[in-house]
């Protein structure tokens, strides 16, 4: 299934940048890859409402946001 893939991928994605914070960055590297995990995050965490919408029977449309 499609969102199951996007799901791995952004898990995945979180997952890299978490070992890159634990690496020696410069501040613009860090910025960046922080920049970028809560960008990851915010997407997974929209495509699990979503999910979960769709197995409690709603549709897209009855969350705002």
């Amino acid at each position: 299934m499609i969102d199951d893939d996007l799901v791995r991928a952004h898990r995945n994605n979180i997952q890299r940048y978490h070992l890159l914070l634990q690496t020696t960055l410069t501040e613009f590297e860090r910025q960046y890859v922080e920049r970028r995990l809560s960008e990851e995050q915010s997407q997974l965490d929209k495509l699990t409402t979503r999910a979960q919408a769709k197995r409690n029977g709603q549709s897209d449309t009855d969350h705002a946001g």
